[in-house]
């Protein structure tokens, strides 16, 4: 199958500790990359896991706390000092960040050679945030002390596989494969007509991942990631502490893993650890009593969607 993996560049933390990075995450889907949150250290995760700077045009930005955009005018330097010149696309709720970010651009990048292009979304309900060949890419309103959107990728349904036996048996021309795999039948020299199914095979089903950080659980969300093959969800605390969570907006392992199992996840991957613990796996064991196929996000992970 053709990539579409996530690399973990900083798994979270709801308050500054050195066992973690803040959040930073990398989708490489079919060879095109897209960040999911900048925090301060980024670009340096980045080069440690041998990401391609040339493919990387979008970046999508949670929400307006420092250990999820902090990274954002360094990465953006960078990118100006290595002679890029496609432009940097960077979507986030409502449009403070494009507010605060402009005039640090104009001061500290004035011989930027690229443009830098803001999108801002409501946070308050789901939408198409883009959308190419490949994927499509929508908002997941979440809960949190801040205007804040998850993001779902959506992989497009590819065009099936046909069957190379067949090709060889009734000598099909090059110029009518692309017709077939689009839907059409053949006609052999004996006149006999071939449906598209008896060409074919099917191709292998869409993927999909979601990233849900930082949030208390919100159960409407559910319905909208039914069966998504991976979800990222925050888990900042223990159910001990879910009294906290309430109070700074975040969930707990056990809401992370009830909501994947009310969501019919395929995989959980529980991040963003409160730097209480020094035992991450007292958050994994909480949230695999609920939904077993978990693991916990670690600095370098590389996830198959």
């Amino acid at each position: 199958m053709e990539k579409f993996d996530v690399h973990i560049l900083g798994c979270g933390s709801a308050l500054p500790t050195v066992r973690h990075l803040p959040t930073a995450q990398v989708l490489n889907l079919r060879d095109k990359l897209f960040m999911i949150d900048c925090a301060e250290g980024t670009q340096l995760q980045y080069r440690k896991m041998g990401l391609s700077f040339s493919r990387l045009g979008s970046i999508f930005i949670s929400h307006l706390h420092g250990d999820h955009c902090f990274g954002l005018m360094g990465l953006i330097s960078t990118f100006s000092l290595l002679g890029r010149n496609a432009p940097l696309h960077i979507y986030s709720p409502g449009d403070d960040l494009e507010r605060l970010l402009r005039p640090q651009l104009d001061y500290f990048c004035r011989e930027q050679t690229f443009p830098v292009v803001f999108h801002g979304f409501s946070p308050r309900e789901a939408e198409v945030v883009y959308d190419d060949r490949t994927v499509r890419i929508s908002t997941i309103p979440l809960k949190h002390r801040v205007a804040c959107c998850g993001f779902l990728f959506s992989e497009k349904p590819k065009l099936p596989h046909i069957r190379r036996d067949m090709i060889d048996f009734l000598q099909i021309p090059l110029h009518a494969i692309g017709r077939i795999k689009g839907g059409e039948g053949w006609t052999d020299s004996n006149g006999r007509f071939w449906r598209h199914e008896e060409l074919t095979l099917p191709a292998e089903p869409a993927r999909r991942y979601a990233y849900c950080s930082d949030t208390m659980p919100v159960d409407s969300n559910a319905e909208m990631l039914k069966g998504v093959d991976v979800l990222f969800h925050e888990a900042t605390f223990l159910s001990d502490a879910a009294a906290r969570a309430r109070q700074t907006g975040h969930s707990t392992a056990a809401q992370a893993a009830a909501f994947a199992r009310r969501a019919e996840a395929k995989r959980l991957v529980i991040g963003h650890f409160s730097s209480r613990y020094t035992d991450d796996r007292l958050l994994l064991n909480e949230a695999a009593e609920i939904f077993p196929n978990v693991v916990l996000a670690y600095e370098g992970l590389k996830i198959e969607v």
